[in-house]
């Protein structure tokens, strides 16, 4: 009972977060460079990782700080087990950031305008190869500002313990741009359940992977070596809450 109260708090206060930020990000934008935003928008997941702490119990371990790279241009590929990583990643990573998502997200009231102010790369799914393109053009030119792009190649969250298809954007960009990839493991589903409304205390664990250069590399290879490092590294990470 206790911990459905305090995730109904939590969840509360996400979503006026989410409208206060979004605002600010709104009401700046037209007066100050895209930059502004983008850390209005990691002070907003900063300030979430802080609520999850303290009304949900939820702390975090992180391994491999050190191995991101200095400035931006490169790709992060992480797991997706949660919600938790669409809010932690943002405040976690240097403020510089274009997430790739589903364009159906630039819908939602407020919210939607404000991921379109900070730059992100909205994609329509339904549009196949036109959607790829997109994607890579959009890409490259984040990566080329120096902007670190983010990736979830599953493409759509997975339970604790399941793989999903590792979809071949992300790689694909990776091969186009030649920059450097960094693998995110994690297990922040045993906290934060996929499609689950309650947010268990706990620690999630986080290791960041050593970056590598994709240059000279397939789509398909890099794909290939992000997913076997991702997996091996969710296997050797707690399945189950203490």
């Amino acid at each position: 009972m206790i911990i459905a109260v305090r995730s109904f708090i939590y969840i509360l206060l996400l979503g006026i977060t989410v409208f206060i930020y979004a605002s600010a990000i709104i009401l700046v934008a037209p007066f100050t460079s895209y930059l502004t935003a983008s850390r209005i928008a990691t002070a907003w997941g900063r300030l979430n990782i802080t609520l999850l702490r303290f009304i949900c119990g939820i702390k975090l371990d992180i391994q491999g700080w050190d191995r991101l790279p200095q400035g931006g241009g490169y790709i992060i590929m992480a797991k997706h087990q949660s919600a938790w990583e669409t809010v932690a990643l943002r405040g976690l990573l240097p403020f510089n950031q274009s997430w790739i998502l589903k364009k159906e997200l630039l819908l939602v009231p407020f919210f939607g305008l404000a991921l379109k102010l900070t730059k992100q790369i909205a994609i329509d799914r339904k549009a196949g190869k036109m959607a790829l393109k997109q994607l890579l053009q959009q890409g490259i030119e984040s990566l080329e500002n120096k902007r670190i792009v983010i990736v979830f190649p599953e493409g759509t969250r997975v339970r604790v313990g399941q793989t999903g298809r590792y979809n071949i954007g992300g790689a694909l960009l990776a091969e186009k741009s030649g920059c450097l990839v960094v693998p995110v493991a994690h297990n922040a589903g045993i906290y934060w359940p996929r499609n689950g409304f309650r947010k268990y205390p706990g620690t999630i664990n986080v290791v960041i992977g050593e970056p590598f250069s994709s240059v000279g590399m397939t789509a398909a290879e890099i794909n290939n070596k992000v997913s076997q490092w991702i997996e091996s590294n969710v296997a050797e990470l707690p399945h189950k809450r203490a």
